[in-house]
């Protein structure tokens, strides 16, 4: 007969404050985002990537923090869209400063 200490637990859910919570929540993301077509880059494992007839789009994610850039404006509505099914989102509108570095548009 099993012992209370022949029992595993299996964990369905990583909870905030475990160290294993950011590798679960970019792991999850990750499947997110590749499922809808999105390459990894192979040197920079935060960085996505996608082209489609002369149009790209890409993500840089810090943390919980995404940055979004492309040419292709239908596809980064239809990311977001995408993304508030699966995540809380909230936008907060054009890129002033990214890890201390200020962030200026040009022509």
């Amino acid at each position: 007969m099993p012992s209370a200490n022949d029992k595993i637990c299996k964990l369905k859910k990583a909870l905030y404050g475990l160290k294993q919570s950011p590798c679960a929540w970019f792991e999850r993301f990750r499947t997110v985002i590749v499922n809808v077509g999105y390459k990894q880059a192979q040197a920079y494992h935060a960085l996505f990537i996608k082209c489609q007839n002369l149009k790209i789009t890409a993500l840089i994610l810090y943390v919980d923090d995404i940055v979004v850039i492309g040419n292709d404006e239908v596809e980064i509505a239809k990311w977001k869209k995408n993304l508030a099914k699966e995540f809380e989102i909230k936008e907060l509108g054009s890129l002033k400063y990214f890890l201390g570095i200020e962030v200026a548009k040009s022509k």
